[in-house]
Formats: C-alpha cells, structure tokens, sequence
C-alpha cells in the first residue's frame, strides 16, 4: 500500500524514484576475511583428505565429508566475495596508479576461488591463498602500510601476509 501511494505521489509531482546502494559506507576494509577464508579452504581440503584414507566411511563419515565440501566451496565463494567487495568499492584510480596489475590479479582470485569450489586437491588451495596474499599486499601497499609474512598460529598453519601496524 506504501509503494501505491509513493507511486501516486511521484506521479502526481512529477518525481522519479531512485534508489542507492551502499556497501561499506564506513570506508572500512581489510583483506583479513578473503585470507582467513582461504586458509579455511585449505583446511576443509585437508579433513577431506584425512578422511580419503579410510577404506571405508562410515555414514558418519558421509555426512561430515558432504559438510566438509560444503564449507569449502562457501569459504572459497567468501574468499572471492570479500576480494571483489575490495577491488569494486576501495580500488579506483590512486589505487590503480599504485598497483596496476589489480584487476588481472582479482580476475586470478575469482578463477583460483573457483577451482576450488571445483575440486579438492590442496594445490588449488594453496595458489588460492597465494593470491589472495598477494592481493593483501598490495592493498596495504596502496595505503602504504608495511607487511610482514608469518605462519598462522592455527591449521593449516601456512604463511599469512600482514600489516605493519606500529
């Protein structure tokens, strides 16, 4: 009924509705979440793998890999979802001017996302958080912060890229 009457109303004074989106109106980002993401994939294609050397699974067994794969495949699709938020709202051309290979290297996280959606081996995994770290520096290159490179206190336990924050 609302949108009747808004309807009437614009009409009636001859204005045009619009709508606007805002995704991140706080400015704030970090590439954080598309890295724990990717280490999330690397760690569910790892539990699968643990449980490919059984002879044989249980229903149990079933019912945690079809879980496992599920989560996979949500945390490689919030790996590029974060990516793309990134690259779409903060990236524009003072970014560009400081990376210019950003969008060749988003369009490598989306492929490399989905290869991991597509499969399980841990090598897909792995150039998927390579890119997405790479993507990580260059974003805190863009705001000229430092990075520094360490292995995540948590499985599976591979080199994570952070800032320098002093």
């Amino acid at each position: 009924m609302i949108r009747k009457l808004l309807a009437w109303y614009d009409r009636k004074v001859g204005v045009e509705t619009v709508a606007a989106h805002c995704d991140i109106p706080c400015k704030i980002y970090d590439p954080i979440s598309a890295q724990i993401a990717a280490l999330s994939v690397l760690r569910f294609m790892d539990l699968i793998a643990d449980l490919d050397t059984k002879d044989l699974l249980t229903v149990a067994d079933q019912a945690q890999l079809s879980r496992l794969v599920r989560e996979k495949e949500d945390h490689a699709e919030k790996a590029k979802h974060e990516v793309r938020v990134i690259w779409g709202d903060y990236f524009k051309q003072p970014q560009f001017d400081k990376y210019p290979d950003a969008s060749e290297l988003v369009h490598n996280i989306m492929l490399a996302g989905s290869a991991c959606k597509q499969g399980i081996e841990r090598d897909k995994g792995e150039k998927l958080l390579a890119l997405v770290n790479e993507f990580a520096e260059a974003f805190w290159t863009t705001k000229d912060v430092g990075t520094f490179r360490a292995t995540c206190p948590y499985p599976p336990q591979e080199t994570v890229v952070y800032p320098k924050l002093d």
